[in-house]
């Protein structure tokens, strides 16, 4: 199986899942545009995972005809197991399916430099349709 966005390497393979993000406070860190003018910031604490990234990547790159540059802030390295279908229970923990990112609120995910606001409004806009957040529009020139 092929993954999109994955660690080259850990120093262990599974992990557990821990306590979910929407329990935690909002995000401290990655809140601020700082690489690019203008951000996609996320306004709910989710589990996003490396398919939805390299969609959300691919609608702002194709609507700005790969113009400007963009910037992935995050990046999934949390493995979601899976067992496959009726293994009995008691069989061990399942192999790797998929990586996500434990996303809190407030974090910046993705900016873009180079273009006009109308354009990256929309290449965000666009986006945001295939993230599972509710998202904003952010800019430095505030």
């Amino acid at each position: 199986m092929l993954m999109v966005y994955a660690p080259q390497k850990t120093k262990y393979r599974k992990r557990q899942k821990g306590k979910p993000s929407h329990k935690l406070a909002p995000a401290t860190r990655g809140t601020e545009v700082s690489f690019g003018t203008y951000g996609l910031k996320s306004l709910e604490a989710r589990w996003i995972t490396d398919r939805q990234i390299e969609a959300a990547r691919k609608a702002i790159s194709r609507y700005t005809s790969r113009g400007g540059k963009v910037w992935i802030r995050i990046f999934p390295d949390k493995p979601i197991t899976n067992q496959s279908p009726e293994v009995p229970m008691g069989a061990g923990k399942g192999e790797v399916e998929y990586y996500v990112v434990d996303m809190r609120a407030g974090r910046i995910m993705f900016e873009i430099g180079g273009v006009s606001k109308t354009l990256a409004q929309e290449a965000f806009r666009r986006a945001a349709d295939k993230l599972p957040v509710k998202t904003r529009f952010v800019s430095t020139e505030e």
